[in-house]
């Protein structure tokens, strides 16, 4: 992927501003059916370096075939709606060829914001954004947007949120910049919140979406929580109001699930004047400002108003290029399957692991030298895969197309890692019941204090199953929170009786292990390969994934 640093040197990093529109309302909402034709949509010229281009684009032109290589002119102009791309990330990658000319200069929290109204480019006049779901991803937007300009009501159903956020508080803990963003927004009168999402929704002039939709237990969507978040801002939109969803969904959701609800409760009509967008989040717990500012922006609307709208809303907030879709189903399908591809990349790791396993070379070496070449990309084995997302998406897509067999096996090869570390376990000990048996390491990822699909759940379970008294560590969790997962608490550094440890994270901090504090331990299994290095004594078997086995 291309991220938004990269390419800021190509495009000299320019947003250029265009000519206002001719008629806007008095609240600077765009009139009912009012067109933004003002903003000469067909082309823009951008240095990339080796030369200048002026882009232009039809709509539905076909990704596959396009010529990509640098042209000595400008391209000739194509008839048909057109369907327009904004900041593309870079000239050989731009998906569909063009660009929007945008009415927002760039800006960053760290000068002093001129606001910019994204309808009509004139200073002043940013609007008011709702965010329904002040999460961990949810609250940084909220203050991304409000860091921009932008009057920001955070609308959550947990009270305890809302007077935080009204108190000027992140309640995140340690996401870096949010707790200042937030105070900062908070102080000068830029970011409120309420648990009431229709007056919410009623007072902005967008609503941007982003509540979970998990798994239930058939591993189907489970949408309890968006179809209430939707139902409780619809009856509040009004004419012009601009709904974006940044919630993962199965393709065609935005549409078939969504479109048909709003309309009903609010009485609008998509593209006439209700305008809906899909624009999925693309964020990693602990960097998710950083994200914001650096990763391309997708978005795909109902139609080409919706996208045009949605795309103006974000050049305003977001300093990283803006990248508009032929349609909301598009960038849906675009967030599944960049998390599939890397299930299914982690299942062929996995999979190459248990080869290298069996021939006995070291797998990381192996993967190392692959990646040498630039076009191979394999990514690192390991115990399972955790997380909100990578687990969980491709099971939206195989919602809608269970014939992807692929993706369905990568899933069984990835859950079943589980399984083999219970086995090492059980062989090298003879049995499990009674067995002690410390696990290291019990959120998803090591930093990031939350059990999402960790891979430490079911190997906790399945270990206790089997028999095995079972203790645990993680350097972010309470002695209270360990024991609600079902294990006794271990204090590091302190002496155990575990004849077997797991670990589940890539924590550095298994580094500073000291096998002296386990006298009678006879077996290391190494699930992130983090310990392969780690002097063990002779009689302790050590497992890692693909590492070659000692002892």
């Amino acid at each position: 992927m291309t991220s938004a640093g990269s390419n800021e040197a190509a495009l000299g990093r320019t947003k250029p501003v265009a000519a206002r529109a001719s008629s806007w309302s008095a609240t600077n909402r765009p009139a009912i059916g009012s067109s933004l034709d003002g903003y000469q949509l067909a082309t823009a010229r951008r240095s990339i370096g080796w030369e200048t281009i002026v882009d232009t684009v039809a709509s539905g032109s076909p990704l596959a075939g396009r010529d990509h290589r640098p042209r000595s002119g400008p391209t000739a102009p194509r008839t048909g709606p057109r369907m327009p791309i904004v900041q593309r990330p870079s000239a050989g990658a731009s998906l569909l060829g063009g660009s929007i000319v945008l009415p927002v200069n760039e800006c960053h929290h760290d000068v002093p914001q001129q606001s910019v109204s994204p309808w009509t480019g004139e200073p002043g006049t940013a609007g008011v954004v709702a965010v329904v779901g002040a999460g961990k991803m949810g609250l940084p937007l909220a203050a991304q947007f409000a860091g921009h300009g932008w009057k920001v009501i955070a609308v959550d159903v947990q009270p305890a949120v809302v007077a935080a956020i009204n108190e000027g508080r992140s309640h995140l803990g340690e996401e870096p910049g949010v707790a200042e963003l937030v105070a900062r927004s908070h102080a000068e009168g830029r970011l409120r919140a309420t648990t009431d999402g229709a007056t919410a929704a009623r007072d902005a002039d967008v609503v941007v979406l982003i509540v979970p939709v998990m798994l239930d237990a058939g591993h189907q969507p489970d949408y309890r929580y968006m179809d209430a978040a939707v139902d409780s801002i619809a009856g509040g939109l009004h004419d012009g109001s601009l709904v974006v969803f940044e919630t993962t969904l199965p393709v065609g959701d935005t549409r078939g699930r969504y479109q048909p609800r709003l309309e009903a409760a609010s009485g609008l009509h998509t593209e006439t004047d209700l305008f809906v967008a899909f624009s999925p989040e693309r964020l990693y717990s602990g960097a998710v400002l950083r994200n914001l500012s650096s990763y391309p922006k997708l978005v795909g609307g109902l139609g080409p108003a919706s996208t045009e709208r949605a795309a103006r809303f974000y050049d305003s907030v977001l300093d990283a290029e803006i990248v508009a879709m032929s349609s909301a189903e598009a960038a849906e399908f675009s967030k599944l399957a960049d998390t599939t591809y890397r299930d299914v990349n982690i299942a062929l790791a996995n999979e190459y692991a248990a080869y290298a396993d069996r021939v006995g070379v070291d797998i990381r070496e192996v993967i190392e030298a692959a990646n040498s070449q630039p076009y191979s990309h394999i990514h690192q084995p390991g115990i399972g895969v955790g997380g909100h997302c990578i687990p969980v998406y491709p099971h939206f897509l195989l919602s809608r197309a269970p014939e992807l067999t692929l993706v369905a096996r990568s899933r069984e090869v990835n859950d079943g890692q589980i399984q083999i570390a219970l086995a090492s376990v059980r062989d090298s000990l003879g049995g499990l019941d009674g067995a002690p048996v410390l696990v290291l390491g019990l959120t998803y990822r090591h930093g990031v204090n939350e059990l999402a699909y960790s891979r430490a759940l079911p190997l906790i379970e399945a270990l206790a199953a089997a028999g095995a008294r079972v203790s645990a560590f993680d350097p972010l969790m309470t002695d209270a929170e360990i024991r609600a997962v079902g294990a006794a608490p271990y204090a590091w550094g302190t002496t155990s009786d575990a004849r077997a440890i797991v670990t589940q994270t890539g924590d550095p901090q298994w580094l500073s292990l000291d096998p002296a504090w386990f006298p009678d331990l006879a077996l290391l299994v190494d699930g992130r390969n983090t310990l392969a290095g780690l002097t063990l004594p002779e009689h302790v078997r050590y497992r890692g994934i693909g590492v070659p086995r000692r002892g």
